[in-house]
C-alpha cells in the first residue's frame, strides 16, 4: 500500500462528486418574526470523509504537525489565502507542503463558509492530491 493512498483515493471520487451546495434561505423575509438564516454549504459525504481522512493522516503522520501548516506554506512562498494557494505550482512541492495546503483549505472553511468548496470546484484539491500520488509513485 502506498503512503498517501488514504488521501489519493479521493482523486476519482471527487471527479464524480458534486462536492457540496450552497443553501440559501428563501422562505423567510428577514422580519423579527421570520429572520433569515445566513447562507451555508452542505458538503457531500465524499468531502466530509476526505476532510476526516486528511486530519487523521496528519495526526498519525510524522511529516506534518497540523498546527504548523501556515509556517510550512510561508516557508514555501505561499500565503495562507485563496489566491496564493490556488496559484501555487504543486509540481515542485514536497509532501509536507501539499499536506499543509490540504489542511489550510480545511481551516479556511472555519473562517469563510464555502472556501473548501471553491478549492474543490476550481481543481486545487485534485491537483494537490495528484501531486501526492506522483510522490508515491516516485
Amino acid at each position: 500500500m502506498k503512503k498517501y493512498s488514504a488521501l489519493t483515493k479521493y482523486i476519482n471520487l471527487l471527479k464524480n462528486d458534486n462536492a457540496g451546495e450552497w443553501i440559501c434561505d428563501k422562505e423567510n423575509d428577514g422580519s423579527s418574526e421570520r429572520p433569515m438564516h445566513l447562507p451555508f454549504v452542505i458538503y457531500s459525504i465524499t468531502v466530509k470523509k476526505l476532510a476526516d481522512d486528511i486530519y487523521k493522516f496528519a495526526k498519525e503522520s510524522d511529516e506534518i504537525v497540523p498546527s504548523k501548516y501556515a509556517d510550512i506554506l510561508n516557508a514555501n512562498g505561499i500565503k495562507w489565502g485563496y489566491d496564493s494557494m490556488m496559484k501555487a505550482d504543486a509540481s515542485g512541492l514536497d509532501a509536507q507542503c501539499i499536506l499543509a495546503l490540504l489542511i489550510a483549505s480545511l481551516r479556511a472553511e472555519r473562517f469563510c463558509d464555502g472556501a473548501l468548496l471553491e478549492f474543490i470546484k476550481n481543481g486545487a484539491v485534485i491537483r494537490w492530491l495528484k501531486r501526492l500520488q506522483e510522490l508515491d509513485e516516485a
